[in-house]
């Protein structure tokens, strides 16, 4: 057997097994992996390593890495195809709480247990139960949550208040330089900036950090070199 035939199906073949272990660890995001499963998951990547460095002789080991980029790619592009495809590689979204009750059942099936589901309904500010209507796990080890309808926060809508148009800024200096091009899309130009800049005592351009434009024609300028009056510090 030529030996590139040989790289191929070996490497296809860890490639598949290292696709059913990650699946079958479950779905977690990053922050929530416990040290034992970070170490399981290292040492599934090192034996599948050494195994394709021991089979494999010579030079044709870096033909692997280029196998295992390919089959990530197709992989991929196949589960954009094929839903059931998808739902066998990503899995699907779970139910945890169902009309403030919890599912336990569901839970045992997504190897998802009650510390895990307090810890992220704290991440979402949310350390009471009973505010909870709906929970769901979702493929990446997110957890979505809708609250009750009392606890859920007031909208503007909600007010029966008009909002003025809230957009994106536009970058109009970045690192005392002007991006002219953005200046040209609001119709703006050099004059203007410069009586903006005056009006705030900036004689100098390439002292400012960054200038933005908002939507409601207001400028947010910052300095090179500003600081405040007290640096708020996080530690303790």
């Amino acid at each position: 057997m030529p030996e590139y035939i040989e790289v191929i199906w070996k490497t296809m073949v860890v490639f598949l097994i290292l696709a059913i272990l990650t699946r079958l660890i479950g779905r977690k995001l990053l922050e929530q992996i416990t040290f034992f499963e970070f170490v399981t998951g290292v040492t599934i990547g090192t034996v599948a390593g050494a195994y394709i460095v021991n089979a494999i002789k010579g030079a044709w080991v870096l033909l692997s890495p280029v196998i295992f980029t390919v089959c990530t790619i197709g992989l991929g592009f196949i589960s954009l195809k094929s839903l059931r495809i998808r739902k066998l590689v990503e899995g699907e979204p779970v139910v945890i709480i169902q009309n403030g009750k919890i599912l336990e059942e569901n839970m045992f099936k997504a190897r998802y247990n009650l510390d895990q589901l307090e810890m992220q309904l704290r991440n979402k500010n949310i350390f009471d139960f009973n505010e909870v209507e709906f929970a769901i796990l979702e493929p990446t080890g997110q957890l979505s949550v809708l609250k009750k309808t009392p606890f859920l926060s007031a909208t503007l809508k909600d007010l029966n208040l008009s909002t003025n148009y809230k957009g994106v800024a536009t970058e109009i200096i970045k690192d005392g330089d002007v991006l002219e091009q953005n200046l040209k899309q609001n119709n703006l130009d050099f004059s203007w900036l410069y009586n903006q800049l005056r009006d705030k005592g900036i004689n100098d351009i390439s002292k400012v950090m960054l200038a933005m434009l908002n939507t409601d024609g207001t400028l947010y300028i910052d300095l090179k070199g500003e600081k405040p009056q007290y640096t708020q510090k996080v530690e303790d």
